[in-house]
């Protein structure tokens, strides 16, 4: 069976599809056979994103495809080694099933409390009325600012919850966007400083994932 991770949010704006798409890149780029669970049907911006890639011919491949429930994916995942679930952009139901299959559940927020209080409510939601293991969710501090103040107590603000939050941030950059409008993810930024940004972050959460199924 694949293994699951899932990056889901309560709200839209969190920067859910960037940071799906780049941790299918490192996995992919680890040998892992991988796909993303597109769960916005109505959007579709993975697999849109996917399309540019295939067109560049951007190694690694990475498979995209559309879902409209999680257990329609799962069921289907066993091709791979790696599926990532990419969650649609409001918490629902079906964010509880891809939760409760993850091996690892992300879920990234902003800095300002109209992100974080959100962030933090989907969290104690998915362990006290889904069964979540705490273990299994962490925060992911994305498309943030350059003040170092408001990236500090975003944090602070975090670790007074009991979940953990991934190592770095990642800033909303045009490096980034770019990158993804040519198919590419945020690790995959030709620009050194933003992609080793990123890739802090990403590590992190691969490390993270190696823990929970070590």
């Amino acid at each position: 069976m694949a293994a699951i991770v899932a990056v889901v949010s309560q709200k839209g704006g969190a920067g859910k599809t960037s940071l799906a798409r780049a941790i299918a890149t490192a996995f992919a780029a680890a040998g892992w056979q991988t796909e993303i669970a597109d769960m916005d049907i109505d959007q579709g911006t993975a697999t849109a994103w996917q399309q540019r890639r295939l067109r560049a011919g951007t190694e690694p491949t990475i498979t995209v495809r559309q879902f409209g429930n999680p257990e329609q994916a799962i069921s289907k995942a066993g091709s791979c080694d790696m599926l990532i679930f990419d969650g649609a952009p409001k918490a629902s139901k079906a964010t509880a099933v891809m939760a409760k299959a993850a091996d690892l559940v992300i879920i990234p927020t902003g800095l300002a409390l109209d992100d974080l209080e959100p962030a933090v409510a989907l969290a104690n939601a998915l362990v006290d009325r889904d069964g979540v293991p705490v273990a299994r969710i962490v925060f992911a501090l994305n498309q943030t600012g350059t003040s170092a103040l408001e990236i500090e107590e975003a944090r602070s603000y975090l670790n007074k919850t009991r979940f953990d939050v991934l190592d770095g941030e990642i800033p909303k950059k045009p490096a980034f966007s770019r990158a993804q409008d040519a198919g590419l993810s945020l690790i995959e930024t030709p620009f050194k400083g933003p992609r080793e940004q990123a890739a802090q972050v990403i590590r992190a959460a691969v490390a993270r994932f190696e823990s929970l199924t070590a």
